[in-house]
């Protein structure tokens, strides 16, 4: 039935990801918050090797984090 999580479902973990990038003179890069079901945080500091805006720098942000998170093991976040 649509709409109703199933029993397997309902006991997924989920992970926590939070981003923050930015774009200055001297280049741009990123800030990744994860956060495990256990509340164990894991912190990463990105540098871009590109110029980038402050909204690319975001999604880049996101983009790297997504890849992290799936290498940490996270399948919900």
């Amino acid at each position: 039935m649509a709409g109703v999580p199933s029993e397997e479902a309902s006991k997924d973990v989920k992970w926590l990801l939070h981003v923050g990038g930015s774009s200055t003179i001297q280049g741009s890069g990123a800030g990744i918050v994860i956060t495990s079901p256990q509340g164990e945080d894991l912190e990463f500091a990105v540098q871009f090797g590109f110029n980038s805006s402050n909204n690319e720098a975001e999604y880049e942000a996101l983009v790297a984090g997504l890849k992290i998170a799936h290498e940490a093991g996270a399948r919900h976040l």
